[in-house]
């Protein structure tokens, strides 16, 4: 004669165990590749004690940005040449020309290339031109 056969008892749980690790997976590729999706051009902005632009403009702005040597970037880190910028900030702006642009520029840039840049920019006809500036260090409020 045969043993009898034990039944298993059905299991209603769920093995949440590699959810966890795929979780875990896809969080340390977040973290490898969040720094890497950062783009733009390294520039040294002076600190000042303003208070910051009014964010409720519904058009996003265009920075042009200026580094030590007086080469000029556009958003995405591209360089281009003053003339290049102005037919680039010409094809973006709006009907009304109301679309704001922002220049960046290094702390020790030259300033005949900070005004080169502002120069270019009012070329392609930009109404709104700002400049940027990093926040002052807290002990220097």
């Amino acid at each position: 004669m045969s043993a009898p056969r034990r039944r298993r008892k059905i299991m209603a749980e769920m093995n949440v165990v590699p959810y966890i690790d795929v979780m875990l997976v896809l969080l340390v590729i977040f973290m490898v590749t969040a720094p890497i999706m950062q783009t733009g051009v390294k520039v040294d902005a002076p600190d000042v004690q303003a208070e910051p632009l009014d964010a409720n403009n519904q058009l996003e702005p265009l920075t042009l940005s200026v580094d030590a040597s007086g080469k000029l970037f556009l958003d995405d880190g591209t360089e281009m040449p003053a003339d290049g910028v102005t037919a680039y900030v010409t094809s973006q702006m709006d009907a009304k020309a109301e679309r704001p642009v922002y220049v960046r520029a290094d702390s020790t840039v030259e300033y005949r290339y900070l005004m080169n840049a502002m120069v270019a920019v009012q070329k392609a006809g930009a109404k709104k031109i700002g400049l940027m500036a990093d926040p002052a260090p807290p002990d220097q409020q």
